[in-house]
C-alpha cells in the first residue's frame, strides 16, 4: 500500500479548494470540481480505513522524513480513518445539496473553495499526530465555516459568525496555553510521545492546568453544555448545506478530542475526566431536549437537540468501557447522517415558504402539499429518537446495553427519563409542518431545494438500522484499539 495514503483525505480536498477558487469560472464548474475532489477524497478515506481495519496497524507518514516525535506526523489509526470516512461522507452529500441549493451564497465564487477548506480541515484535524497542528488545521476550519455563515443569505449571519469566530478564538487560545503547558512540563507536542512521556511522568505541576485548558477546547468545539453559546444562532443562520455540516461533523472534532484524551494522552487522569464528561453529557441530554422543545424555528430546534445527542455521546465515553466506547462511535457516526439529513429538509422546507425561512411561523402548515419531504422527515426523527427500525435504535441500544454492563445506573436512568423528549420535539415540528393548517393566502413556491441529499443520508440511515452488523463491528474494533494505547504509541514511534 502507498505510504503516501494518508495524506490523501487532507490534500485531495486542499488541491480542490485551491483550483477552484483560482482556475474555475462559473458556480457550475465549481461545483462539479468540488464534489468530484470530494468524492475522490472519500474513496481514500475508505480505502485507508480498510488497510487499517483489515491489518490492525496504523499508517504512519512522516512529512519530510523526519521521524517522530521531530516532524509532523499523520497518523491514521483505526479512530481517525473511522471519523474520516464519516466525515468526508457527509460533505459529499452537502455538496449534493449545495448543487441544486438555492440560496445565493452558494453561487458565490468563495463558497465551494471554503466548504473545501472546512473538509480540509476537519479531516486534517482528525488525521494530525501533533497538538499544534490540530491547533492549526482546527483554525483553518473554524476560518472557513465562520466565512461560509457570514456569506449567508441571512441577514443575521454576519452576527452569527462573529459570535463563533471570538469564541472559537477563545478556545483556541485554551489549545495554545495547553500546548505551551504540556511543551514546558514534556518538551513534545507529538501525541504518541506526549503520551509515554506523560505516563512515565504524571506529576508535573503544569499538568492539570493543561488537561482543562483541553477540556475547554474540544468542549467549545462540540458545543457541550455549558460551551454551547455560539451554537444556536450560527446553526441557524448558516445556508444550509453549511449548517447540515456544523451540526453533524464538525461539532465531532471535540468527541475525537476527548476520546484521544481519555484513551492516549491521560491514562492516568482519565477516572477525573470521565466524571465530568458524564455530568455534562448527562446536562447537556436534559438540557437540549428541554430547549429544542421549546424553539420557534426548525434549524434552531435541531441545532439545539445536537447538545443532547453529544451528551449522550460523552456519557458513553465517560463510562470508558471498550463497550461503551464502541456505542459512542456508533452514535457519533448515526448522528452524523441523521442530523445532517434533517437539517436539509428544514432547508428544503423552508426554500419553498414565501419568505425563505425555517421559523415555525413561516412554514406551518406548508408541508401539506409536500408529502415527500414529510416522509423522510417522519423517519429522520424516528432514527433521532431511536425509534426501530433505523439506525438511530441502533445507536440507543448498544448505549444502553453498555450503561447495564458498566452499572452506571443513575446514568442511565438520566438518560432514559430524557429520552422522550426527542420524541417531543420532533413529533411537534412535524404536526406544525405537515398536519396543521396552513396560513390563510399562504402558498409554496413551485421550486425549491431538490431532495436527493437528504433521501440518500435517510436511505443510508435505514440500510444502517436493518444491516447494521458492519457499523457495529466496526464499532466494536474502535473500542478494542482505544483500550490498547501502547499500538498507538508504538506504531508512531516505532519503538
Amino acid at each position: 500500500m502507498d505510504p503516501h495514503l494518508p495524506l490523501l483525505p487532507i490534500v485531495l480536498p486542499l488541491a480542490g479548494a485551491a483550483a477552484a477558487l483560482g482556475l474555475v469560472a462559473t458556480p457550475r464548474a465549481r461545483a462539479t470540481l468540488a464534489l468530484a475532489t470530494m468524492l475522490a477524497a472519500t474513496l481514500a478515506s475508505l480505502v485507508l480505513l480498510r488497510e487499517v481495519w483489515s491489518t490492525g496497524r496504523p499508517m504512519v507518514f512522516q512529512l519530510g522524513a523526519w521521524p517522530a516525535p521531530f516532524g509532523i506526523t499523520i497518523v491514521a489509526d483505526l479512530l481517525a480513518a473511522t471519523l474520516a470516512v464519516m466525515c468526508q461522507l457527509v460533505m459529499c452529500a452537502g455538496l449534493v445539496y449545495a448543487w441544486s441549493c438555492t440560496d445565493r451564497c452558494v453561487r458565490d465564487p468563495a463558497f465551494y473553495p471554503l466548504f473545501l477548506s472546512l473538509a480540509t480541515g476537519l479531516t486534517g484535524a482528525i488525521l494530525t499526530g501533533d497538538l499544534f497542528n490540530l491547533f492549526v488545521f482546527a483554525e483553518l476550519m473554524v476560518i472557513s465555516g465562520a466565512a461560509l455563515t457570514a456569506i449567508a443569505d441571512d441577514r443575521l449571519g454576519s452576527e452569527a459568525a462573529c459570535k463563533y469566530f471570538y469564541l472559537s478564538l477563545l478556545a483556541s487560545i485554551a489549545l495554545l496555553l495547553a500546548c505551551g503547558c504540556l511543551y514546558v512540563s514534556y518538551g513534545t507536542l507529538n501525541l504518541a510521545d506526549l503520551a509515554q512521556r506523560i505516563t512515565a511522568t504524571p506529576d508535573r505541576p503544569l499538568l492539570p492546568v493543561a488537561i482543562v485548558l483541553l477540556l475547554v477546547f474540544f468542549l467549545t468545539k462540540s458545543a457541550v453544555v455549558p460551551f454551547h453559546f455560539w451554537q444556536p444562532d450560527f446553526h441557524t443562520a448558516a445556508p444550509t448545506p453549511v449548517s447540515a455540516m456544523l451540526s453533524s461533523v464538525v461539532v465531532k472534532l471535540g468527541v475525537y478530542g476527548v476520546l484521544r484524551m481519555t484513551t492516549l494522552l491521560f491514562v492516568h487522569e482519565a477516572e477525573t475526566i470521565r466524571a465530568v464528561l458524564v455530568a455534562l453529557g448527562g446536562a447537556g441530554v436534559v438540557f437540549g431536549g428541554l430547549t429544542a422543545i421549546g424553539t420557534h424555528n426548525a434549524k434552531r430546534m435541531l441545532a439545539y437537540s445536537t447538545l443532547a445527542q453529544i451528551g449522550a455521546i460523552l456519557v458513553a465515553i465517560g463510562w470508558g468501557t471498550p463497550a461503551a466506547l464502541a456505542a459512542a462511535i456508533v452514535i457519533t457516526f448515526n448522528h452524523s447522517l441523521i442530523k445532517a439529513a434533517l437539517l436539509m429538509l428544514a432547508g428544503a422546507v423552508a426554500s419553498r415558504a414565501p419568505v425563505k425561512s425555517a421559523a415555525f411561523a413561516d412554514i406551518t402548515g406548508l408541508g401539506r402539499s409536500l408529502p415527500l419531504p414529510g416522509a423522510l422527515f417522519l423517519l429522520g426523527g424516528m432514527a433521532l429518537a431511536g425509534l426501530p427500525p433505523t439506525n438511530g435504535f441502533v445507536g440507543k441500544l448498544a448505549l444502553f446495553r453498555s450503561g447495564i454492563e458498566a452499572a452506571q445506573y443513575g446514568a442511565l436512568a438520566v438518560l432514559a427519563a430524557a429520552s422522550p423528549l426527542t420524541l417531543v420535539y420532533v413529533a411537534r415540528a412535524f404536526q406544525r409542518v405537515w398536519w396543521e393548517q396552513p396560513a390563510a393566502g399562504l402558498v409554496p413556491k413551485a421550486g425549491g431545494d431538490r431532495l436527493v441529499a437528504p433521501a440518500l443520508l435517510v436511505g443510508l440511515c435505514l440500510v444502517l438500522g436493518v444491516w447494521a452488523e458492519p457499523l457495529l463491528a466496526l464499532a466494536r474494533a474502535n473500542g478494542e484499539w482505544l483500550a490498547t494505547p501502547a499500538n498507538y504509541v508504538q506504531a508512531v514511534l516505532r519503538r
